[in-house]
């Protein structure tokens, strides 16, 4: 098998909890030459402890290497660095949220396409052994009538706690500027003058529920409206009602919940005759396995519940086999940063609805299903 060189941008908590480690078991596919971070401190340690031969600070060092493929883990928005690596002709990986704005994903898919390479979207859970098995089912539906997201989330701590993370402390406060500037403005290009509350609500929609957003459009396609929006508790609530062309409805709800330990996130989706449903585990977690449960109605009247076996290969590990098949063989992305625009448009309208107190009926380019 012919390896991807690669490069790290970014050796924060998910690099090394999820990113590097997997990127070593998969020594096959790819060949990781080079790690970047602000933190001299973090980039060292990196190297280090992943056994890669180089390391720096600035992300123009990394993007002058001789690597194919970039993985951007570093902190948001990533939009600068990842124009810049397609304009150096590399392969893209973007950990979620891609970006925040349309503005700025324009500019991506405009760079990708200028230089002809894979961009794929970080977005794990469509590539989760459980998540295709339930879309299976649902494919099979004749039609599902009501879809139910609940995400209950601790605070990120009590599972970081579980893992062997460094941290440094050796980057001034003024080098982080650039990045808080960049995140203010496109958080205006996004949804213009808002409070803290209503800002708070959009990063979290953004960088946490944006799970939730791409799988329904990958599961059931793009909702034709958002029906109602609600936050409260200083935007560490949300709640969500979605309308799809079918007459179905969506009700999405994410609570901050900071000081329980288990994390709880189902996606549940009925049809007259069956019940499907998933739930993932915390993303920074290593070998618990997401599940899946079906409830139906047989032909002859007989109900029964299922919990199919799920396979063991994460879909932090999946992903990246999938970037690599993309670069390697054409194969055809599975999550395109292109497709990313829908789901930044859908939080766009779901504050605007919160905003302004008004049904949003949206365009989007996802077919939908």
């Amino acid at each position: 098998m012919n390896p991807v060189r690669i490069g790290v941008i970014g050796c924060g908590a998910v690099a090394q909890i999820q990113h590097l480690p997997n990127l070593m078991h998969l020594h096959r596919e790819f060949e990781v030459r080079i790690v970047c971070d602000l933190s001299l401190g973090a980039a060292q340690a990196a190297a280090k402890r992943f056994h890669i031969p180089h390391f720096a600070t600035d992300y123009k060092e990394l993007l002058d290497f001789d690597i194919e493929a970039v993985l951007l883990c570093h902190a948001d928005p990533k939009t600068e660095v990842a124009v810049a690596a397609f304009e150096a002709g590399k392969h893209v990986f973007i950990e979620k949220p891609v970006c925040f704005s349309l503005q700025e994903i324009d500019l991506m898919i405009a760079a990708q396409k200028r230089a002809d390479t894979v961009g794929q979207a970080g977005y794990m859970k469509v590539y989760d052994p459980a998540f295709q098995l339930a879309k299976q089912e649902v494919e099979q539906m004749k039609n599902y009538r009501f879809v139910q997201v609940n995400h209950l989330h601790p605070n990120n701590r009590l599972h970081l706690s579980q893992f062997d993370v460094e941290r440094f402390d050796d980057v001034s406060p003024e080098a982080f500027v650039p990045t808080q500037n960049a995140r203010q403005l496109a958080l205006k290009q996004a949804i213009g003058d808002v409070s803290p509350e209503v800002s708070r609500a959009f990063f979290l929609l953004s960088g946490s529920m944006i799970h939730d957003i791409y799988g329904l459009r990958v599961m059931l396609g793009q909702p034709s409206e958002v029906i109602s929006a609600e936050v409260w508790a200083e935007g560490g609530g949300m709640n969500i009602v979605l309308g799809y062309p079918n007459g179905a409805r969506c009700v999405a709800t994410w609570v901050d919940l900071p000081e329980l330990w288990d994390f709880k996130e189902t996606l549940e989706i009925y049809g007259s005759r069956k019940r499907v449903q998933v739930s993932y585990p915390t993303g920074f977690s290593r070998g618990i396995l997401s599940d899946v449960t079906i409830q139906g109605i047989d032909a002859d009247g007989t109900a029964y519940t299922k919990t199919p076996a799920i396979d063991w290969e994460s879909a932090f590990v999946r992903e990246l086999r999938h970037f690599h098949s993309c670069i390697r063989t054409g194969e055809t992305c599975l999550t395109p940063i292109e497709s990313a625009r829908d789901d930044i448009q859908l939080i766009i309208d779901i504050v605007k609805w919160y905003k302004n107190k008004t049904p949003i009926k949206s365009e989007y380019r996802t077919t939908l299903r």
